[in-house]
Formats: C-alpha cells, structure tokens, sequence
C-alpha cells in the first residue's frame, strides 16, 4: 500500500482500536460505552472507506474563507487547501506550502514510512488555519466516545445536497457538532480544536479531480528536503 494511503488509513484505524470497553464496568455502563463506540465506530469508519475514493470537496469556512480537500487513488494522494498554505501528501513526499506577501513556498520532505505510527500533528497547520481535517474529527469523536460525562446525540441532515449523519457532543471542554456523507465525506462540524473555535461546511463536492492537483502552486518555490533532494 503506498505511504500516502497507510498514512491516512492508519490515523482512522488507530482511533477506531481505542474504542474496546474494557475494565470493571456495570452491565448498563458497557451499555452506554457500547452506544458511544458504535456511533463513532460508524463514523469513523465511513471516513476511513473515504479515502479509497477520488473526489473534490470545497468547504466554506468562516469569514467568506474556503478549503478544499483532494483525494485521487492509483496511487493515493491526498491535498488540503486552506486560507495561506497547502498540505499535500503523495508517495513521494509530503509537500507544505506557504503563501505571504504574494509569494509561496513549498517544502517537500520524505512520506512516512509505511506501517509507522502516525500521528495527527501532519495537520497542524491546517487546524491552526482553519481546515479541520477528517482525521482530527475522528480523533475528537473518539475523545468524546470515551468521556464518560460527555452527551451524544445523533441526527441527520442534508449539506450540498447529500444526506449526512450528525453527532452533537456536549462535553465540559467544548461541545461539538459533526456530520459525515453518507459516502464518509466530511460534511461539517463546528467546535473547538486544540482550544481554537473552527467551523466549516460542505459546499461542493465532485467526484473528479483537477490534474494539476497536487501539484505546487504555480510560480511557487520548492525546496526539496529529501534525502538526495535538491
């Protein structure tokens, strides 16, 4: 499987193994636990069929902002758009970029060796800029999945003319809402994430893909940090 693709899949099946109730727990505690795990347990894995699919989405962000995500298979490549930068990740490398002052940079460092554990600090940036990715959502679902105090309430909707299941969490740190496609597209959410409020919704989506992709911005300056890069 190629890096890009262990990558994205291993963050969603990580999460979806630490939903097993284990412990001393009464019959209706395991009850309650079970509810939580099954409801993220079919989100997250809706999220996870996702990435084997090729499509655009565009996301309407606070502010008039948008974000993209990009997702081509044969290989799998993946690319995040958001206000000022651009994540992409490829089997043949990981390439951030960077726009200020009319400008961009791009860096281009190695792909995580397949089988390695990932870990969702590969999108910090696009958190930080407003691009919450569907990796994180499951991460915070499952969070909430194993927060005892936590309330979870599922309902359905439509976003860009696609049904959707939605979970509202209330929990002490910040309450949530997700919704996800019926094809395991993110459709929205809105909450904190590392204690910054972020809000986005679904308002396109296609299921072709540009060629250029994921390519560097045009014009932009690419420094390739690989080993035997130049």
């Amino acid at each position: 499987m190629p890096a890009a693709s262990t990558t994205l899949r291993m963050l969603a099946v990580s999460v979806i193994a630490s939903l097993t109730v284990t412990g001393c727990q009464t019959f209706e505690d395991a009850g309650r636990a079970m509810g939580r795990s099954d409801l993220v347990n079919d989100l997250a894995a809706r999220l996870d069929r996702a990435l084997e699919l090729t499509y655009s989405a565009e996301y309407q962000l606070p502010g008039g902002e948008t974000a993209t995500i990009v997702q081509a298979q044969d290989p799998a490549r993946s690319s995040y758009r958001y206000p000022g930068g651009r994540l992409t990740v490829t089997p043949d490398g990981i390439t951030r970029c960077t726009a200020a002052g009319g400008r961009t940079a791009c860096t281009l460092v190695t792909p995580p060796t397949p089988g390695s554990k990932p870990t969702v600090a590969l999108f910090a940036e696009a958190n930080e800029q407003g691009l919450v990715t569907p990796p994180v959502v499951v991460g915070l679902l499952t969070a909430a999945a194993l927060d005892p105090q936590a309330v979870i309430e599922q309902s359905d909707t439509t976003v860009a003319g696609h049904h959707a299941t939605c979970v509202e969490v209330q929990r002490s740190d910040g309450d949530l809402t997700a919704c996800v496609t019926t094809d395991g597209v993110l459709g929205s959410f809105t909450g904190p994430v590392d204690g910054k409020p972020m809000e986005l919704a679904l308002s396109s989506y296609s299921d072709t893909v540009a060629k250029d992709a994921f390519d560097p911005p045009a014009g932009a300056s690419v420094v390739d940090q690989r080993p035997g890069g130049s």
